[in-house]
């Protein structure tokens, strides 16, 4: 009602309401907040992490003292920082128990990540995969530290500004979520097959069928072994540079007439042999390693 009536959204008026109610039982932090001590954020925080405190405290006293902590570190903190001491407010006000409790708590909330992680990802028909996921805190972490490796300026500027310098002005600046985008579109393609667990008997490994004329230089697209997506022949070839080939002979009918085996350029058999024949480089008088 009071939401119609004032013509809030639904969510914003439910977390007033709730944050009006637990103020009721709050007196310190609502007191600061008529003051303008501190924002709405920050009564916010405080008083949902006192709610949270165990019922089972032994000493009453402990809701009063973790109240009044967080209040005196209101006025040096915002509230997101703020929401991260709150979390370890019983370790600050009563050690004694607060360590062994948040040693639980973080305990539980890793398990509950684990166990309650997804992914979802589907194709959007224009060329694109689009998703959303829940990870556990770790996980992302590595994630975001090798995505960010990725989507460094200088690794931006070493692989993709210095090879368009020659072609035009330097490339501007791009927001952080394209180039975190492009970083993952990176880590994917620079994921070693031969690491990943086999699937079918083999590396979970994206297979790419064209024509031999598509891979010379030709335009027919080539086509993705996930029922149906395409790829353009340009980004065949380029992904063919670094690809295992395996030439395959079909029939009038598309009937498998002969597969071959995987080869690229010299073996590592050849390579090693010609690295004791050709210890330096074979230009005259170049003697750069081998």
């Amino acid at each position: 009602w009071w939401g119609h009536q004032t013509r809030q959204n639904r969510p914003v008026a439910k977390s007033r309401m709730r944050l009006a109610e637990s103020l009721d039982r709050h007196a310190p932090t609502s007191a600061a907040l008529t003051e303008g001590a501190i924002s709405v954020d920050h009564a916010r925080v405080i008083t949902s992490c006192i709610d949270r405190l165990p019922d089972d405290l032994e000493d009453p006293t402990i809701p009063a003292r973790a109240e009044q902590h967080l209040l005196a570190e209101a006025v040096h903190h915002d509230p997101k920082a703020l929401a991260t001491l709150a979390k370890h407010v019983l370790t600050v006000v009563a050690p004694e128990i607060g360590e062994a409790r948040d040693a639980r708590t973080l305990e539980r909330e890793e398990r509950e990540a684990r166990a309650n992680a997804w992914f979802t990802m589907c194709p959007d028909g224009k060329g694109s995969y689009r998703g959303k996921f829940s990870i556990p805190e770790l996980h992302g972490a590595m994630l975001h530290k090798m995505l960010l490796a990725f989507a460094a300026p200088k690794h931006q500027a070493a692989t993709k500004e210095a090879a368009d310098a020659a072609d035009g002005p330097e490339v501007e600046r791009r927001p952080s979520p394209q180039r975190m985008g492009d970083a993952l579109c990176e880590l994917l393609e620079r994921m070693p097959a031969d690491k990943l667990p086999q699937l079918g008997g083999l590396n979970a490994t994206v297979v790419v069928t064209m024509d031999i004329d598509s891979l010379l230089g030709g335009l027919a697209p080539g086509v993705l072994d996930d029922g149906g997506g395409v790829i353009s022949a340009a980004t065949a070839r380029r992904l063919a540079c670094e690809a295992g080939l395996v030439p395959a002979v079909l029939g009038s009918k598309s009937e498998l007439l002969d597969l071959g085996r995987r080869s690229r350029l010299f073996s590592g058999a050849q390579r090693r042999g010609l690295n004791i024949t050709q210890p330096t480089c074979t230009a005259d008088g170049c003697d750069w390693p081998a």
